[in-house]
């Protein structure tokens, strides 16, 4: 997403975005899921929207903690369902709870989420958005690739010339080991 790249710098949210996080290697649950939520309810609507209201998803989703989302009931979807500070769709908001849930049976067979997604790395984008699809809700290709990308576990972030490629190639992307 080199386009990224030429109107990022210097803006008030992607900036920050861009220059410390995108593209760099996350390796905890929380950190991991908290990217899946947003991009998932990033899906029709524009990043910007989703880096606004970013705080209040960290605060609604209890710092993104699997094991705490994954014990949402009624109540909890109500209260989501209800917050005009994250995006009120109920598909989204039971693809957040449903993956939490996820992501705890990932823990259980492999350790963590981080490391599930090693025992599949490499693979072709295409066959990682099958994978995702097959294990998670509401992950499609746009979805599954901006996860992917943004985690550092396929390229694509940066272009080359972009000052942060260099800092993410430092920090040891996974795409970088494959």
């Amino acid at each position: 997403m080199s386009i990224y790249c030429d109107v990022a710098p210097g803006h008030e949210w992607h900036g920050p975005y861009h220059d410390a996080e995108y593209g760099f290697p996350l390796t905890r649950d929380d950190e991991l899921f908290e990217r899946l939520v947003l991009e998932i309810n990033q899906a029709g609507l524009s990043w910007l929207t989703i880096l606004k209201k970013r705080e209040a998803f960290h605060t609604a989703y209890r710092g993104f903690d699997p094991e705490v989302v994954a014990r949402f009931g009624a109540r909890d979807v109500k209260r989501l369902l209800g917050d005009a500070g994250i995006i009120r769709n109920r598909l989204k908001v039971a693809a957040a709870i449903a993956n939490a849930r996820t992501i705890l049976a990932l823990r259980d067979s492999h350790g963590s989420f981080h490391a599930w997604i090693a025992v599949h790395h490499p693979r072709p984008k295409a066959e990682w958005v099958r994978l995702f699809k097959q294990t998670f809700r509401f992950t499609g290709g746009e979805i599954v690739g901006e996860f992917l990308m943004s985690t550092g576990i396929l390229p694509g972030a940066h272009r080359e010339s972009c000052p942060v490629y260099r800092k993410v190639l430092k920090a040891k992307p996974m795409w970088r080991k494959g």
